[in-house]
């Protein structure tokens, strides 16, 4: 049974910001295809794509909530607000799992940065 996750989106209200927050932090790459404002990402790991908001936000889909894994919790939250972005929350541990940390991107979307524990990072293939 497959059931996995096998694409995520970025949507954002402005496409160009968006790829420079997540090149910045992230290192990820992206590539032109498709539709005008349609990239496709790479090393993210998992199939992706950052693709222009259709609607605005907050009057329709708010998008998919990921986790991305990072390798230094600290490091990649002062990436985070160098590049516009912010942390929200407070940082916390789910033990057996990992650190982490809750943040905002420049275009309004949610998402986690953590650093798995060995065994859980193991047991996802990073």
């Amino acid at each position: 049974m497959l059931n996995k996750l096998a694409h995520f989106a970025i949507e954002a209200d402005d496409v160009e910001r968006a790829k420079i927050f997540y090149e910045s932090v992230f290192g990820w790459r992206f590539e032109d295809w498709g539709p005008p404002d349609f990239y496709l990402i790479h090393d993210a790991g998992l199939h992706g794509a950052l693709q222009q908001r259709l609607e605005p936000l907050g009057t329709g889909r708010n998008g998919f909530h990921g986790s991305i894994a990072v390798e230094n919790l600290d490091a990649t939250a002062e990436l985070i607000e160098q590049s516009g972005g912010r942390l929200i929350g407070h940082r916390h541990t789910i033990p057996t799992v990992g650190e982490l940390s809750e943040f905002v991107d420049t275009e309004g979307n949610q998402a986690t940065i953590i650093v798995y524990e060995p065994e859980q990072r193991k047991a996802l293939g990073l």
